[in-house]
């Protein structure tokens, strides 16, 4: 019987694993690294070790600083999560050589699918139905597109879409550089790239009885760079032959392994309705709440009773509704989904019947470079599909987030998209899908509130005057998209006299609220400040400002050409490229590492490579001037 467990792991699924521990009456223990200090999931072990440093080869990726952990922290058992060391076969036996408990699969079976090329091998001999691969060397224009895949680790990283047989040894450079990176290992393999596929995965879990289960498949088709941001399950539009496949298939796949504990077998279904086996995760997957929410199991409850040596029951219980998980992240869509750091002053999601968060954050947090950004898992369950998207979309849209930028707008407007509302939509889908600007209306009638709100802060009377006086005025500029807007009012005895707002009228305002008519219907506008960040929720939806200063400062300005650091991070390539050469417009310059995904940074016009500041292994923050490409007609 395990009595002290210890997650090797961070974040939400450091927190979600804890949670069960103390429905079953284990001890916890955390590890974490120097940035995760006061994180949340390390107030909420019983115990926690330091690994020293910040990143993750220095920390998280330590096996024997992890096992060294556990016993100093009296655990028997370790449960490593997801990402990090989750299928690494060495460091599930260094777990058994130290006499700890492994929380998942036998090492020979996680050694047997941590390799995609052997993986595809075994799956081969199994029966399993696979994409051919392709040899690079003597690949040909009537095989393209084709998809450059790193045969270690997954969430996307080490993988390139190839489109034009002259780019092909570029890319095949560029993901071995990532996935090495990434996962100590550059070996990356080449296959047709389904264009018009469906990513459908089957959850397993077996005991070490001979019983395996199929819990269901999920849809994961929603993705950017090639990892999922909306899964559910059950899939849409599947119909019961595909379904019987699909399932056969992940058993077989199982068997071929002595598969044991809880994994999944991942799929692309194509156009045609054929699918081929993509790779087996052998761990818990960021996805399975919504396995858990259709079928009413704790998995990782049963992924410790199965390492207890309990048996599974013959039968799995029969799923129940419809369940839809929408990843959260701090990042800018409408920016090549690029990550942003910086404090998470308020989350909170409201407690509704069928909504569940698994969040990696709290109030107060801080979102590093270090690591992936996820803030949390926000799922919906209910009877039907359209429940489960209804409730998914308005959990989301009420959310307060102040802090950095997320993709909660974009996830809502998936939810609600119509060709994501009748099922079926494919890996292309989100890539198709381009951001739309704030509505300008709601941010200016944001931007007014706050500046009511503003002046109850600077004055007692809250911005009334007695006698006529010139209006006061209040800059602010929205965060997304850079619009700046000028609120210029009197609040005088017949009222708020506003520019560019004779439809609303103020009802009543303090220092952290607002209450206006606005065309007639009466709307409250939550208002809380952080130094010069502004956030505005209300029904119309949530608008981020910074407050502009009255006398704004005189600031250097850059040289026009420049190549900024759009986010923390660490320059891992830099361009073969001299001073003094042209380039062209979009042409690669510097690499980023950065929350563990790899950033190109492209020449923003043709011209002539002036400057180049960047060098391998340089540490840059947000606007680090890495090159300056001087236009043609221009000087630098």
């Amino acid at each position: 019987m395990i009595s002290s467990l210890l997650v090797a792991n961070r974040g939400e699924i450091a927190r979600r694993i804890f949670r069960t521990c103390r429905e079953l009456g284990i001890a916890t223990v955390a590890v974490y690294s120097d940035p995760d200090a006061d994180a949340p999931h390390v107030r909420e072990a019983d115990a926690a070790v330091r690994l020293p440093g910040s990143a993750p080869g220095e920390t998280y990726l330590r096996g024997e600083l992890i096992t060294k952990a556990a016993h100093s922290a009296g655990a028997d058992a370790v449960h490593p999560g997801y990402g990090f060391l989750s299928e690494n076969a060495e460091f599930a036996r260094a777990v058994l050589d130290a006499g700890l408990t492994w929380i998942g699969p036998p090492p020979e079976a996680v050694e047997a699918m941590g390799s995609k090329t052997r993986a595809k091998a075994l799956m081969a001999k199994a029966g399993v139905p696979l994409l051919a691969p392709v040899d690079p060397a003597t690949a040909t224009p009537g095989q393209l597109p084709l998809l450059v895949k790193a045969a270690a680790g997954g969430g996307g990283r080490g993988m390139r879409i190839v489109r034009r047989l002259d780019t092909l040894q570029a890319e095949l450079a560029a993901a071995r550089a990532e996935a090495s990176a990434a996962f100590g290992d550059g070996e990356v393999f080449v296959e047709p790239y389904v264009e018009d596929g469906r990513h459908i995965e089957v959850q397993v879990l077996a005991d070490a009885h001979g019983t395996v289960w199929t819990l269901g498949e999920r849809d994961c088709s929603v993705q950017r760079r090639h990892q999922k941001v909306i899964e559910e399950t059950p899939a849409p539009g599947i119909d019961d032959g595909l379904r019987r496949t699909l399932f056969e298939s992940a058993r077989e796949a199982a068997r071929a392994i002595g598969y044991v504990g809880a994994g999944t077998v991942e799929f692309l279904v194509s156009g045609g309705g054929r699918p081929y086996f993509l790779e087996m995760n052998t761990r818990l997957q960021v996805e399975h709440p919504v396995t858990e929410c259709v079928t009413g199991l704790d998995l990782v409850a049963w992924q410790i009773r199965v390492a207890e040596g309990a048996r599974l029951p013959d039968v799995p219980p029969p799923p129940s509704g419809h369940a839809i998980e929408a990843r959260l992240y701090a990042e800018d869509p409408a920016s090549d989904w690029q990550p942003r750091t910086g404090t998470l002053h308020r989350f909170a999601v409201g407690a509704a019947d069928g909504i569940r968060v698994d969040s990696a954050v709290a109030d107060g947090s801080t979102v590093t470079p270090h690591y992936d950004p996820l803030l949390a898992k926000v799922i919906a369950h209910a009877p039907t599909r359209h429940e489960a998207l209804r409730r998914l979309a308005h959990a989301l849209e009420r959310a307060t987030i102040h802090g950095p930028v997320t993709n909660r707008d974009l996830l809502v407007r998936v939810l609600r998209d119509p060709r994501f509302v009748s099922g079926g939509v494919t890996t292309a889908f989100l890539g198709q899908l381009r951001p739309t600007p704030p509505d300008p209306g709601v941010s200016r009638v944001a931007a007014l509130a706050a500046a009511l709100c503003d002046a109850v802060d600077r004055s007692p009377f809250g911005g009334w005057r007695n006698l006529p006086s010139q209006p006061q005025s209040k800059g602010y500029r929205a965060v997304l998209g850079g619009e700046e807007y000028e609120v210029r009012y009197r609040l005088t005895r017949a009222g708020l006299l506003a520019d560019d707002h004779p439809d609303v009228r103020l009802l009543s305002h303090s220092s952290d609220r607002a209450v206006l008519q606005v065309a007639g219907v009466r709307r409250e506008f939550a208002v809380a400040v952080y130094g010069d960040q502004v956030y505005v929720d209300s029904s119309l939806g949530a608008v981020a400002l910074i407050a502009l200063p009255r006398f704004p400062e005189s600031r250097e300005r850059t040289a026009p050409g420049s190549l900024l650091a759009p986010m923390p991070g660490t320059v891992v390539r830099v361009g073969d490229i001299a001073v003094g050469e042209r380039v062209a417009a979009g042409q690669p310059l510097v690499w980023l590492e950065a929350m563990k995904m790899e950033h190109r940074i492209t020449a923003p016009a043709s011209g002539t490579l002036s400057t180049l500041q960047a060098t391998v292994g340089q540490q840059v923050e947000v606007g680090t001037v890495l090159a300056v490409v001087t236009q043609e007609g221009t000087t630098a």
